[in-house]
């Protein structure tokens, strides 16, 4: 009789794991609480789904804030072997001009229901609208959404792949962390997250309005460059998200978040006070337009730095290319694209199997790891959903 595999959670990861274990003679099945599997990855599709990110896979995997931990799997299923496992499916990848992958599409959903019909060709059931409530040693209990009936099943091994708690709305609504102890579980925090600062009210006109080009950092951390959205409650963009775990290590730290800007990293100190030095007959607001500072960058300046100072052009040169913005938090995890925090390294086995219930292992977002947008959370979901499909079937073979 063919061994019981449950997978909670139809996700990347989940549905990874799936792929793995279709290959053997296993039952398999697929429990999803929501109608429809992958919705957040459907939703980061929406604007184009970057699925990986085509650079060197040693620069790659320090994007990891656990990166030793994940080496070995994102080292193995990386971005030329998520493109050539696209092929597989019918969908042609695309790499931009900024390394990041896509489906040529751009598009979520083709690459989802060509995934889906070749899993359920593989005899995968999926079973949605079922909520797990409660998970004991090898057995788990249901709730099903459409009867309004509990039941409980065992199995012979299970894969928790229930996501961290951002975009609760899509599923992931973090229930899953009443059924393991506390302190196997470092508490979540936001990531890849807008930052706060309460505005003044000269603010509202760019609320909006992007600061190109401009260079960002933490204390003495990596500076990058892009550009930062000035939003109702602070600042978001990529380029905020890549400064979170620096802002993250202050909070842990005791101390208070700020950020660092260079409005104009192309140019030096001196090049930007020559700029600035105020001509005969002209006024300050068209002395800064000429000098490239106007717009998103012009109120931010008027916001910060003071008035005293505007006239200065050494000083006000100093400022601009070192402006520091005491930021009173992250937003709610609710409105994060992930989350740091999940459960740890050390409650598991190498091959993400739960210490304290062997028969579980536990994959994807729900794990304590951390990366940046760009392709580096998808790729991560992908491999470690892979590991635990292989450390179940290891799992299963001996026993």
């Amino acid at each position: 009789m063919s061994k019981r595999i449950a997978i909670v959670g139809a996700g990347p990861a989940g549905l990874m794991a799936a792929e793995v274990l279709s290959q053997f003679d296993y039952e398999l099945h697929v429990y999803e609480q929501k109608p429809s599997a992958a919705r957040k990855f459907l939703m980061a599709g929406k604007t184009g789904l970057n699925i990986s990110h085509a650079e060197p896979v040693e620069q790659f995997v320090q994007r990891y804030d656990q990166a030793e931990w994940l080496s070995p799997w994102v080292k193995k299923w990386d971005a030329v072997w998520i493109q050539n496992w696209m092929k597989q499916l019918g969908i042609e990848p695309y790499i931009g001009s900024s390394g990041r992958v896509f489906p040529t599409e751009m598009k979520a959903a083709p690459l989802l229901r060509a995934w889906l019909k070749r899993l359920a060709s593989h005899g995968i059931q999926f079973h949605y609208r079922h909520k797990v409530s409660q998970l004991h040693q090898q057995h788990l209990e249901f709730y099903d959404l459409k009867t309004k009936e509990h039941r409980t099943e065992k199995f012979d091994a299970i894969i928790l792949a229930c996501g961290a708690v951002s975009w609760s709305e899509l599923g992931s609504d973090g229930a899953w962390q009443a059924w393991l102890n506390p302190d196997e579980i470092e508490p979540f925090q936001a990531s890849n997250a807008g930052v706060e600062y309460p505005w003044s009210a000269f603010m509202q006109p760019v609320f909006g309005q992007p600061l190109k080009r401009v260079a960002a950092w933490v204390e003495q951390g990596e500076k990058t460059i892009g550009d930062i959205v000035i939003s109702h409650y602070g600042l978001e963009s990529g380029l905020i998200y890549k400064q979170g775990r620096g802002l993250r290590e202050q909070l842990k730290q005791g101390q208070k978040m700020q950020l660092s800007l260079d409005l104009f990293p192309d140019q030096s100190v001196e090049q930007l006070a020559k700029k600035l030095q105020p001509g005969k007959k002209q006024s300050l607001s068209n002395v800064w337009r000429k000098a490239g500072l106007e717009g998103a960058k012009a109120a931010l300046v008027r916001e910060l730095v003071a008035k005293s100072l505007w006239q200065d052009s050494a000083e006000l040169a100093r400022q601009i290319k070192n402006l520091t913005i005491p930021l009173t938090g992250f937003r709610p995890i609710e409105e994060a694209i992930s989350c740091a925090g999940g459960v740890k390294r050390e409650v598991l086995s190498e091959q993400l199997q739960l210490k304290s219930n062997p028969r579980v292992f536990l994959c994807g977002e729900m794990l304590d790891w951390d990366a940046p947008t760009g392709g580096y959370l998808l790729t991560a979901c992908f491999a470690t959903g892979r590991a635990a499909a292989e450390g179940v079937h290891q799992f299963l073979r001996a026993h």
